[in-house]
């Protein structure tokens, strides 16, 4: 990686003048007439070695080596160096990338990674606001898995707690099993159920201990509790399966052949887990429920097992982690993937874990995305105020035949459509909340899926159109005849493996898709302004081809990465 090699360069430099590179940081300048990278480390050390820092820039200068990676450095003010790439450096690092030998650093190589992410709710159809958390835990898995970390997918399904006892009361209080079974959407019927179990629970409180009393059941085994559990579990998993296809989720990379490890798995995991905080003084008793206070008041309390003798989420959560450090090793890093607003319940999840001497610091990670809302309003299943997952997929689909010029594919549409619907998502910063726009939601234009996926399709239109012996050949053997146009690609280009870097650190996809819609934007400007199989002599176009090679691989790597299908043809 070219800013690892640079850092090693700079870092040299400031040995022989005996200056630390403790603080020593190389990063892209925002204006690319600045340089490849720029560091601020005269600035960092003037002050401790009493100099001028613009006289410390040019002393540190200097002191580079000259090589093939660095052409050129400029000291400007008030004391930045601005590092300029060698061109012969760049035309060898595209010659790699036009052949797909895409290197991403493996800093996680030998690292065991859980990522828990989507865990939707059984009896409950997937809302838009499942969306999120199946779209960037997914794309954080790939984006980890490319550094050389060894991923754990898990779905975390909610297929345990009270809200089964307020379902399952409500089937049998007014509920037809025959219609539910016969419905064209099983799942609809039981969330209608569960609305309902709510709208009237609001005039008669009493039926929130009917709900809790059926829960109780089916923890202790009642046959017929477990009966209609079970039969909703079914249904629900036969419509998840179908969602998770569309979206592009391969459900057989979840652990727990294809399903994920449920909460109700950890139903006979959770007497040891209790008993051990009990044990180490971790758990107490209170007014008959076990909870656990932490230290200096540093969160709430948080309850554990109820007065009536029932576990909560919580518990089942503990019972998680216990069983996947004992499954996967005590080192096994675990994140979770879920919205912003349990940040306070994670932070006191994590806080258990450590006191228990589970976990070090870090080795719990909750990466936050924000909400989907209405403009006046949260989204809310059991006000059945939401918006159905299945809705949004059928009319991304609709408006991406609509905005089709000629006859299109179903399958092509549907890739254009869902490509989008991940893009809008993915490029933003995940903690942030996205009020709910259809247009926005499923925009296919400007900084958008479709214009990257189509300035994929534009590369390999053009490399299709070569005779078979007009190939990309090295450019590096024919001279180089970069202009600024292709210059401005080939440093995009040489900075691609960082980018996946960056974004695997920072668990942040946003990255990624800011770095492939500048590339795609680049491209379309050279293609724009530059013929390429018409260019001015073979050279030339050897070079072109060579660019156009790369940015197609690029694209396609970095698309997958994010979940996103190529297509040959829009």
């Amino acid at each position: 990686m070219l800013k690892d090699q640079i850092h090693t360069i700079i870092a040299q430099a400031l040995e022989e003048l005996n200056l630390s590179s403790d603080k020593l940081n190389i990063n892209p300048p925002n204006n690319e007439s600045f340089g490849d990278y720029a560091t601020n480390i005269a600035l960092q050390l003037a002050k401790s070695e009493k100099k001028n820092p613009m006289e410390l820039a040019q002393l540190i200068l200097d002191a580079i080596k000259p090589s093939g990676v660095i052409e050129k450095g400029e000291v400007m003010k008030p004391g930045f160096i601005n590092i300029y790439v060698g061109k012969n450096k760049l035309i060898e690092n595209l010659s790699q990338i036009a052949e797909n030998k895409i290197e991403i650093p493996q800093v996680n190589n030998g690292k065991k990674i859980i990522v828990e992410y989507s865990s939707p709710n059984i009896a409950k159809p997937f809302t838009v606001g499942h969306l999120r958390s199946t779209i960037i835990g997914d794309t954080i898995a790939n984006i980890l898995e490319s550094t050389g970390a060894t991923i754990y997918r898990d779905n975390h399904l909610g297929d345990w707690g009270t809200q089964f006892g307020k379902l399952i009361y409500a089937i049998k209080e007014w509920g037809n099993e025959d219609e539910i079974k016969n419905a064209q959407s099983p799942v609809k019927v039981l969330v209608n159920l569960y609305v309902k179990f709510h709208t009237e629970a609001e005039k008669n409180p009493d039926l929130e201990i009917e709900g809790r009393k059926w829960f109780k059941k089916l923890e202790d085994g009642d046959k017929e509790a477990r009966r209609l559990w079970t039969q909703s579990i079914e249904w629900s998993w036969t419509e998840f399966d179908r969602l998770y296809k569309q979206l592009g989720i391969k459900t057989e990379s979840f652990e727990n052949n294809g399903r994920g490890y449920g909460e109700s798995y950890f139903e006979d995991k959770m007497d040891p887990v209790i008993e051990e905080l009990k044990d180490k003084k971790i758990l107490q008793e209170s007014k008959g429920a076990w909870l656990v206070f932490f230290p200096n008041e540093k969160f709430p309390p948080m309850m554990l097992v109820k007065q009536d003798g029932a576990t909560l989420y919580a518990t089942r959560d503990l019972a998680t982690d216990k069983f996947r450090l004992n499954k996967y090793g005590k080192d096994v890093i675990i994140i979770n993937e879920v919205g912003a607003e349990q940040s306070l319940y994670f932070n006191q999840l994590y806080e258990v874990e450590k006191m228990a001497g589970w976990v070090k610091e870090g080795q719990r990670i909750h990466i936050k995305h924000g909400m989907f809302r209405f403009k006046d309003s949260k989204m809310s299943t059991r006000k059945g105020n939401t918006i159905w997952l299945e809705d949004v997929l059928e009319e991304a689909k609709n408006r991406a035949l609509t905005l089709a010029k000629d006859e299109v594919i179903p399958d092509v549409a549907a890739s254009v459509a869902y490509g989008a619907l991940k893009w809008n998502d993915l490029k933003r910063s995940a903690h942030m909340d996205i009020v709910f726009d259809w247009d926005e939601l499923l925009n296919m234009q400007g900084n958008s899926g479709p214009y990257v996926q189509y300035t994929y399709v534009r590369c390999k239109s053009v490399l299709d159109k070569c005779h078979p012996e007009a190939k990309p050949k090295d450019p590096g053997k024919h001279g180089f005849f970069a202009n600024e146009d292709e210059l401005s690609l080939l440093r995009t280009l040489s900075k691609y493996s960082e980018t996946v870097l960056d974004s695997a650190q920072s668990f942040a996809p946003n990255y990624l898709c800011l770095y492939l819609y500048d590339l795609s934007q680049k491209y379309n400007l050279f293609y724009q302004k530059h013929k390429i199989l018409k260019a001015e002599n073979e050279e030339v176009k050897q070079m072109r081809l060579t660019i156009t090679k790369a940015v197609a691989n690029v694209l396609q790597h970095g698309l997958t990465l994010l979940g996103i299908q190529t297509v040959e043809k829009m």
